[in-house]
């Protein structure tokens, strides 16, 4: 396995598995995670939420962990970053909002390097205009934009991902094995 550097973007509200977990794990396999948000340096933090499925018509949402960002927002170069990843919950829906945002998003699917992006990051790939022609899970509440966008809405299990080139996406975080372990392949390939 080669090293890479990785961007996740996320903000406050991003779901707390979907940004813990993978974030964690990129890091304990040996890849440089830089967690940013806009507005926000090193050291600061995002507030998180727990998104869990309790049998009502959606998720229930409780607050989660405080989750530190290790690099500044104002100070990355995507050119440097070999990757991208996208957590879920409430953030993308402000995230898309953020040009800066969408330009940084945009570059990862120009350079055609690895991105990956779980459950409401659909939402900010949608935004950013670089879902055409893809084949992309979602949370299921995120499909009228998955598909409006132009990709064809994978409905998956919650607990599988699918992979469409350099593009790894899932439906929410009881999907993180198969979702990570997909991204990794992309991953290695790159």
């Amino acid at each position: 396995m080669t090293k890479k550097r990785i961007l996740m973007i996320t903000g406050d509200y991003t779901e707390d598995y979907e940004t813990m977990v993978p974030f964690q794990t990129l890091l304990a396999v040996g890849h440089q995670v830089d967690a940013v948000c806009p507005e926000k340096a090193a050291g600061d933090s995002v507030a998180t939420a727990i998104h869990d499925f309790e049998g009502d018509q959606t998720y229930s949402e409780k607050p989660g962990h405080r989750f530190a960002l290790n690099a500044s927002f104002d100070e990355i170069k995507v050119e440097d970053y070999d990757a991208l990843v996208v957590p879920g919950g409430r953030a993308p829906e402000y995230l898309r909002l953020n040009k800066e945002v969408l330009a940084m998003v945009k570059h990862f699917f120009d350079a055609n390097k690895p991105v990956a992006a779980i459950c409401h990051g659909a939402q900010l790939l949608a935004a950013a205009g670089v879902l055409r022609g893809r084949h992309c899970s979602a949370y299921p509440a995120c499909r009228p934009e998955v598909e409006a966008s132009g990709a064809d809405y994978a409905d998956i299990d919650v607990t599988d991902a699918v992979t469409d080139g350099n593009l790894v996406t899932a439906p929410a975080w009881p999907a993180h094995p198969a979702w990570l372990m997909q991204f990794m392949a992309v991953l290695d390939k790159a």
